[in-house]
């Protein structure tokens, strides 16, 4: 009843110095969709203002559909739009979540490269001519725009759609701000479309990574705080990952897409190649953290996806700096076992990733070793041998099934010795062999009997 009351004033209302803020409260934080439309709507020209009057046609605020139901109001909707955007950013009213919807809106029907388009990414850029120290009108604007969802995906276009030149430009008014945007749930969107489609990598490495990574006692410390984030170490393994299917959500999977496909057009270098040269950029200091804190990262699953990605990363950076990471997760490859819940699964994966060296290649259906090698299988080797048995009858037996497997580990004939000796646990393990022709029995959700340990029993067939 009191959203309705606003019908009809949005214009007045959003102008004001006072009531803009609670109209705007209104929209982002109380109307539902179909209220937030109505209002949105009033900013694409007087007609939609006026109370009371039946929308004709579609009653969406998508600016796109209504265009298209009506092509001939294309320039007096256009005008009547940029005058209410201009009018407020020229206020220095830049804060207002409405703003930004009605922003994207407008630029989603420019064609790109028409003279619309590019002069809306014109007023955006930051003035290049200013001098260090100095600010432009229209920072705190891109500030802003970085932290709402409508905001955060047209800057993210932005980036797409720029040239070179502007990437430095969008990139330039949020130094300072990297960390607190790495952790927001719409900023970080904008951190990953700059890391997407920016191939000058040293320019993207240091502007976005250099305040996230500093050299200095607080390092360790802030990689743990990013790494156990759900949105933040998106961001910080985004140039490992890039975007496999555990690490990003749905949405952050949808604007990535729409990113790829733009940037196919707008950016030269090839995505891997770009992701890789990050990648080596930032691996250092990652892998002094791990070194420093690889007992903090190891009890959570996504500390232990952490160490997965950056140990097997960019192998060609720092070998003596990664053997030592390596060793220090080596020695703590007891404890990450025993981890309970979740964390169990992931250090089990972890371990034998590190083991096999490599990542299992879905394409090539195998496992593609890293070069150089890494070298885990003899650092691991050095610290279970005196418990291999007790690894290859229980929750590590897969780890100990990589070791027999690995390439380049000289050891494997002293694993095999060592599980011969105790060829009988290994038995137990495993369980009853399956009879020829047997099938499992009982219904979908009955129990079945203990299984054995699969692991134990592939040991069980390489002796």
């Amino acid at each position: 009843m009191i959203i309705q009351e606003f019908y009809g004033f949005v214009k007045r209302l959003i102008n004001h110095p006072e009531a803009a803020w609670i109209l705007d409260d209104i929209y982002r934080a109380v109307a539902i969709p179909e209220q937030k439309a109505r209002l949105l709507r009033e900013w694409y020209g007087a007609e939609f203002a006026i109370k009371g009057l039946e929308a004709k046609g579609t009653d969406s605020a998508e600016l796109s559909v209504i265009l298209k139901e009506s092509p001939e109001r294309r320039k007096p909707i256009m005008d009547y739009l940029e005058n209410q955007i201009n009018s407020l950013i020229q206020k220095k009213l830049t804060g207002f979540t409405m703003l930004h919807d009605a922003m994207l809106q407008y630029f989603l029907v420019c064609e790109p490269g028409t003279e619309h388009a590019n002069d809306f990414l014109e007023h955006l850029k930051p003035d290049p001519t200013l001098k260090e120290g100095e600010e432009a009108d229209n920072v705190d604007l891109l500030k802003n725009l970085a932290f709402t969802k409508s905001g955060s995906r047209l800057m993210s276009l932005c980036f797409a759609y720029g040239t070179a030149k502007d990437r430095k430009l969008f990139l330039r008014p949020y130094k300072d701000n990297i960390e607190l945007m790495a952790y927001d749930v719409n900023a970080h969107h904008v951190l990953l479309a700059a890391l997407a489609v920016t191939d000058d990598t040293k320019l993207s490495s240091k502007s976005i990574f250099g305040e996230l990574l500093p050299t200095n006692d607080t390092l360790a410390e802030k990689v743990l705080n990013l790494v156990t984030d759900p949105r933040a170490r998106t961001v910080l393994l985004y140039p490992f990952v890039s975007d496999a299917k555990w690490a990003l959500d749905d949405n952050t999977r949808e604007r990535l897409a729409e990113l790829y496909t733009i940037r196919q057009k707008t950016s030269k270098k090839d995505p891997t190649t770009r992701m890789h040269e990050v990648a080596k950029n930032i691996e250092p200091q990652l892998l002094t953290a791990i070194t420093a804190r690889a007992s903090d990262f190891a009890p959570s699953a996504f500390g232990l996806q952490f160490l997965g990605e950056v140990l097997v990363g960019a192998p060609d950076v720092e070998p003596a700096k990664r053997k030592e990471a390596l060793a220090e997760v080596a020695r703590l490859a007891q404890s990450i076992l025993d981890a309970s819940g979740e964390a169990t699964s992931h250090g089990k994966n972890m371990l034998k990733m590190l083991v096999q060296g490599g990542k299992f290649d879905p394409a090539a259906k195998k496992v593609v070793p890293v070069e150089p090698a890494l070298g885990f299988a003899d650092l691991l080797w050095s610290e279970i041998k005196g418990s291999v048995v007790q690894w290859a009858t229980g929750q590590g037996s897969f780890v100990v099934v990589a070791l027999t497997e690995a390439e380049g580990f000289e050891g494997k004939k002293d694993v095999l010795k060592a599980l011969k000796k105790e060829k009988k646990a290994l038995e137990a393990a495993a369980g009853p062999p399956k009879e020829a022709g047997e099938k499992k029995k009982g219904k979908k959700g009955e129990a079945q009997g203990p299984r054995g340990n699969a692991g134990a029993r592939i040991l069980l067939e390489k002796l």
